[in-house]
């Protein structure tokens, strides 16, 4: 349930740009939580990989509800990710030009995809609580 909670929320900040240009009165709100914006990311990103690492462990038959707590925590890991990136860039990647300029690329790569997966997220997060 709390996976589901944490998807929905920061598949809300994933998806901010959309929502805000299709709702202008929700700027205010997700004004406040972009700030943490890598914070929240970077907690995203190690809860995603310990999620997917917990659910191929914990594999015992393909039901519904593993095949989509799956799917949560891969697009966490995702979103996280490229939430974080910044964050993940300054404290990890500094030293390391390569490093850092592959996760820049990866990063790039992976922008675009960062709206999309904000309602996958959501959409993932509410079938969740479903099920």
């Amino acid at each position: 349930m709390i996976s589901a909670i944490i998807a929905i929320l920061v598949g809300v900040l994933a998806a901010s740009p959309m929502i805000i240009a299709k709702k202008p009165n929700a700027k205010e709100l997700i004004d406040k939580i972009t700030p943490f914006q890598g914070w929240i990311g970077i907690v995203l990103t190690f809860w995603g990989a310990w999620g997917i690492i917990q659910s191929i462990l914990s594999l015992t038959s393909f039901s519904t509800f593993w095949i989509v707590a799956l799917l949560v925590y891969l697009v966490e890991f995702i979103v996280g990710f490229i939430l974080g990136y910044g964050l993940i860039s300054k404290y990890l990647l500094e030293k390391n030009e390569t490093a850092k300029e592959k996760g820049q690329q990866l990063r790039m790569k992976l922008l675009k995809y960062q709206v999309p997966a904000g309602f996958i997220l959501i959409i993932l997060g509410v079938l969740t609580i479903i099920l």
